[in-house]
């Protein structure tokens, strides 16, 4: 069964390209999104772009619009949406359990930030004192829903959510502090009557004067809630592949039955993967923020990280071929296998593979009478590429020097894949293959050492030193051992091995 049409895109909605987008052939072909996807425009559709921005006019750029944010190669800009929902449409949605003065801090923010809601509801989890938490939402022009004895805050927000009665609610929780503006700016994305829900970038929250300890800095620039900087479509398996529900704005309408009461953990990827598998589209926004108090001490930030592991096994068994350790094409997986074996008649034959598949890929890419390689736009010269005003791909085109540019670019990813998945997923049995294996102790050992290393340096601070490094790389690990073994325990606790199988077909989930 196809998908439903989305509704239309009303005239005014601007989508900008994502900086990482490659526009070559004149604009005719945009590589981009996650996974890496070719989008090849027709002419009339070219003729509607300027430059890298696109605003709504008619059906036709309504219909391009819609396709470049889909693919991710485009973002919409939640400011300049037409016609948005108010904040009198939305009811804030508070799980809690005792934690008052978390909830006294969480609701005078949300008093700050967002006036004009439509409600809050506090929905106290069996409270120890209950009446502490019914002074403190009275002073901030709330009302409590109790539940006389803890069922979790997916029941919990599910109370709150039957509770509310505007269109559009907002999961905070007690923990999180939101800052200005971030409501209207996930409004904004509302204007698009296909979003069910769009959610906010979690960044690090600390009192003022506080120290950082290596598990918070680490928290700060890493964390699990934390999905980066870059707008993005909500879809299984790409760079954002979930949304926390530690703030998250959601349509009634795209909410069904909820979340599911009977999972403690991944409650929220269960969710909106639903909401997704119902047509709706998802967006993630970091242009608003809400801070997250994370985990200090390292017991509790450990413990943490392994309850997060233990939700990929009922993840898998709900939303199957959804959560593999990596998903390869099998060019790719037969060239990091040969790799693997550390042999050099094996890292020829990847040489060897590397190559077909660069040239099947060339030929997938050629257009019927194409020249296989393209003439270098005079708009575009060495010295722009110098000063990064261009692109290599935007100097020279054709079929060879995107594929030389594509084929790279998946083995990369695919060796990132497996390192993480040597020292994350799988380090209980890569350690025990160690053990009797020499190949594999240098694998396992390159891959923590340079893996880690260059997490640090895409995630280090500005005159970060070797000390700080070391911290991270150890903290890095630390994170991978703890989240690993809570994913071995859950997988043995539901007798299944799902969550640890690769995916070596290069389809997607629903492929």
């Amino acid at each position: 069964m196809s998908e439903p049409r989305p509704p239309r895109l009303p005239d005014g909605w601007t989508v900008r390209s994502d900086p990482r987008t490659w526009r070559v052939d004149g604009g005719a072909t945009w590589i981009g999104g996650s996974p890496p996807r070719v989008l090849r425009l027709s002419a009339a559709a070219r003729s509607r772009l300027a430059g890298p921005e696109l605003v709504v006019a008619d059906a036709t750029t309504a219909a391009l619009a819609r396709l470049l944010s889909d693919a991710g190669v485009a973002h919409p800009d939640p400011a300049r949406a037409p016609s948005v929902p108010g904040p009198d449409e939305v009811t804030v949605v508070v799980p809690v359990r005792d934690r008052t003065v978390e909830l006294e801090r969480l609701l005078a923010a949300v008093r700050a930030t967002a006036p004009g809601l439509g409600g809050i509801v506090v929905v106290d989890d069996g409270s120890a004192d209950p009446d502490a938490t019914e002074r403190v939402v009275a002073a901030h022009g709330g009302r409590v829903v109790r539940h006389p004895s803890s069922r979790g805050p997916s029941a919990a927000r599910n109370t709150g959510a039957r509770a509310s009665t505007t269109g559009i609610v907002a999961f905070l929780d007690s923990d999180v502090v939101p800052e200005p503006g971030w409501l209207t700016t996930l409004l904004g994305h509302l204007g698009d009557a296909a979003v069910g829900a769009v959610a906010p970038r979690i960044v690090a929250w600390a009192s003022p004067g506080d120290q950082e300890n290596p598990v918070t800095r680490y928290e700060r620039r890493r964390s699990s809630l934390d999905l980066g900087e870059r707008p993005a479509p909500v879809t299984a398996r790409s760079r954002v592949a979930y949304v926390p529900s530690a703030a998250l704005l959601v349509r009634r309408s795209a909410f069904g039955e909820g979340f599911r009461e009977d999972m403690p953990v991944a409650e929220d990827v269960d969710l909106v993967w639903r909401i997704a598998a119902s047509g709706w589209r998802l967006r993630y926004e970091p242009a608003a923020r809400v801070a997250h108090e994370h985990r200090a001490s390292v017991r509790a930030w450990l413990g943490r990280k392994a309850f997060y592991g233990t939700g990929a096994a009922p993840l898998a068994r709900h939303h199957p071929r959804r959560v593999p350790p990596v998903a390869l094409a099998p060019w790719t997986a037969a060239a990091m296998t040969l790799l693997g074996v550390q042999r050099r008649w094996s890292v020829a034959a990847a040489g060897a593979v590397t190559v077909v598949a660069t040239a099947r890929l060339a030929r997938g890419l050629r257009k019927p009478g194409e020249p296989w390689i393209g003439r270098a736009d005079r708009g575009c010269g060495a010295a722009d590429v110098q000063r990064q005003r261009c692109r290599i791909a935007d100097v020279t085109t054709g079929p060879i020097p995107l594929a030389l540019v594509l084929a790279p670019w998946g083995l990369g990813g695919a060796a990132w894949q497996a390192a993480g998945a040597l020292t994350r997923h799988w380090w209980p049995a890569a350690v025990l293959g160690a053990v009797v294996s020499r190949r594999v102790r240098r694998a396992l050992l390159a891959a923590a050492v340079v893996e880690g290393l260059a997490d640090w340096l895409r995630f280090r601070d500005r005159g970060a030193g070797p000390v700080d490094a070391v911290l991270h790389v150890a903290a890095h690990r630390a994170d991978d051992l703890a989240y690993g073994a809570g994913l071995w325990w859950g997988a043995w606790r539901h007798r299944t091995v799902e969550p640890l199988r690769p995916d070596l077909s290069g389809k997607g989930p629903d492929g």
